[in-house]
């Protein structure tokens, strides 16, 4: 896990080393990848160098704790410790929102028939992003279940395409 969220973050730094001209970053992911966007939320960039312009973040029915999953067969794969998952876990790296992030608005989303615990992480991070000072807004996506929440974002009607397009508007 710590491998995969270091090369997210690397890769978000390539991108802005390769384009400095670049008028901004969105960051864009659906469950586990709604779980890395987070992380590059929470990155101390010093350490990479580089400033990020992070205009959004749109994340979708994305797992924000990753200590549930050690005891359970998804585990199998992932071989996470406890450390491994709190070290990993957006929930508990939430960071006051800087100067930096400010312009930053994030968008948590979660599909209306995903899991009781999908709805409680979003909540919860949710909830802890908007404490932290964050520009942050809940989306719960009616008539939708964990896959076909980002499988409609190619229609036009969509309500999660139209919000997503008028944040990028408004940036």
């Amino acid at each position: 896990m710590d491998v995969m969220v270091a090369q997210v973050r690397r890769s978000v730094a390539c991108i802005v080393r390769q384009y400095p001209t670049t008028s901004g970053v969105y960051l864009c992911g659906h469950s586990a990848g709604a779980h890395l966007a987070a992380m590059v939320l929470a990155t101390d960039w010093q350490e990479y160098g580089v400033a990020p312009d992070i205009k959004g973040a749109f994340l979708v029915s994305g797992i924000y704790d990753l200590e549930p999953i050690v005891s359970t067969y998804v585990n199998d794969a992932l071989r996470m410790t406890p450390e491994v998952a709190q070290r990993n876990s957006p929930l508990l790296h939430v960071a006051a929102a800087m100067p930096a992030t400010e312009a930053c608005e994030v968008l948590v989303a979660v599909a209306q028939h995903d899991s009781p615990e999908f709805h409680r992480q979003s909540r919860q991070y949710f909830q802890a992003l908007r404490s932290a000072g964050w520009k942050v807004s809940l989306l719960d996506v009616a008539h939708t279940d964990h896959f076909d929440v980002v499988e409609k974002l190619s229609q036009e009607g969509y309500i999660l395409t139209q919000v997503i397009l008028s944040a990028i508007a408004r940036a």
